[in-house]
């Protein structure tokens, strides 16, 4: 087979592998619709807006006027400690350490993989996916509203305050509310969240501090961090709902909690096969009974 051959059968078969996980996915929309529940209180958009509303008020009137002030009383090295590692919350790493494995993924055919394989590559090719859309579905939306409000960012400070809007400015000064780099940040944890429930507070905590950062490195205001937060944690929640309703990667448990369908014990014999498969202790192909057989008898 030649290069340009191969290529186009590869691709041919990532098209083909793309159109059979969108069929599954919209051959469970009934089944989305039959477990669709009402909200519990606190988690309705009518009262994630409420919860918007009062806390980045609070931030503008209470945080956001004396932070610079603040700032510019600490030494230099807070900042520079805090921008060290503030750059981890953009989306470009995320986006492509997740794409590309999708695209990798796409191209094979996992059919003819023992069972284990092909947990593993379902599992890694949902759950990336997942985090891919999410980083990169709010990621727009962000950007969408800071280009159209034009918020000046703190480094201008002294010269339009810190509640100076710019609308339609599309200009980089004027990009600071709400924060994109804490909306991917919130976007990937939330999603770490219910991939990795044993890891709950490790990301919260890690979280926190990298969208923290934004602000010590003088780049947001407290309130651009607290808008960007919610509106990445509040696009992940709905689409992490809308997958556990389908039972695609996730499904939501008797008492009403989102868990993984991947239990802890089906990820550790998951990755132990194919841990076994690179050292070359096990082979990845599906063992067919009939062919088995027939192997045996020759």
């Amino acid at each position: 087979m030649s290069s340009n051959s191969r290529i186009k059968w590869v691709l041919e078969r990532m098209r083909g592998n793309a159109r059979r996980a969108m069929i599954l996915y919209s051959n469970r929309k009934e089944r989305g619709t039959a477990q669709l529940r009402t909200l519990p209180p606190g988690q309705r958009p009518q009262d994630i807006l409420a919860v918007l509303l009062l806390t980045v008020g609070v931030a503008v009137v209470a945080f956001d006027a004396p932070t610079y002030p603040w700032l510019n009383s600490l030494p230099n090295e807070y900042r520079t400690a805090f921008r060290s590692f503030t750059d981890l919350g953009k989306a470009d790493w995320i986006l492509i350490s997740t794409g590309v494995p999708c695209l990798i993924l796409l191209a094979l055919d996992a059919g003819r993989y023992a069972f284990r394989i092909r947990m593993a590559i379902g599992a890694v090719f949902t759950y990336a996916a997942f985090v891919f859309y999410t980083v990169a579905a709010s990621g727009i939306v962000v950007l969408i509203i800071k280009w159209s409000l034009g918020r000046a960012r703190p480094k201008l400070y002294e010269e339009f305050g810190p509640v100076h809007f710019d609308f339609l400015a599309f200009h980089g000064k004027f990009t600071s509310f709400p924060s994109g780099h804490s909306t991917t940040v919130a976007a990937l944890a939330t999603a770490l969240y219910f991939i990795f429930p044993a890891y709950r507070w490790l990301i919260v905590v890690s979280a926190f501090w990298l969208a923290f950062s934004r602000v010590m490195a003088g780049a947001h205001y407290p309130s651009d961090v607290i808008a960007g937060t919610l509106l990445g944690m509040t696009f992940t929640f709905f689409t992490v709902r809308a997958m556990a309703r389908r039972r695609i990667g996730f499904h939501i448990a008797e008492n009403g909690n989102i868990v993984p369908n991947m239990t802890a014990i089906s990820a550790k014999a998951s990755a132990r096969a194919v841990w076994q498969v690179l050292r070359g202790q096990r082979g990845a192909q599906r063992i067919v009974p009939g062919r088995a057989a027939a192997s045996e008898a020759d």
